[in-house]
């Protein structure tokens, strides 16, 4: 069965998007990126170009380039980067909801230590308290911000 207008539109539209992120991306990612020497060079052209409908047209030839290869390796590396971006985020995520359970909630030094056995119990309760006085006391937060770098999980 023969692929839709539509659905090669979908793909054209899919591949300069694709295109957008290489654009988009640093030296260094785009160097780990295996790529045709004239899609790296298209590439490079785009990111000196600054008027928008040249822009435009740039994007649409490294879309045009990309058709006449396999796009699921740059795909893939690209996933990987946001993967570990999204993991990193979530780290920081927890660690700040860690705090504030520790600043809230009695029992949480106690949870996190059954979670985390390797962490300082000793510098962990100290910086709590510490953290408390600080906000009660209305000084700089120097205790709170040492409490979220304290916490290793």
């Amino acid at each position: 069965m023969p692929i839709s207008k539509t659905q090669r539109k979908r793909q054209v539209l899919a591949l300069q998007d694709l295109g957008v992120e290489l654009v988009a991306l640093n030296e260094e990612r785009l160097a780990m990126i295996e790529l045709p020497e004239a899609l790296r060079d298209a590439v490079l052209e785009a990111r000196r170009i600054t008027t928008h409908e040249a822009r435009r047209r740039q994007l649409q030839y490294i879309g045009k380039l990309m058709r006449g290869m396999d796009p699921v390796p740059i795909r893939a590396a690209l996933d990987a980067w946001r993967a570990r971006a999204r993991g990193h985020t979530a780290l920081l995520k927890r660690t700040e909801l860690w705090r504030e359970r520790l600043l809230a909630e009695p029992g949480a030094l106690a949870e996190l230590l059954a979670v985390h056995p390797q962490a300082d119990a000793r510098r962990l309760r100290a910086l709590v308290r510490s953290a408390l006085a600080e906000h009660a006391a209305n000084r700089p937060p120097k205790s709170y911000r040492a409490l979220y770098q304290a916490y290793v999980p």
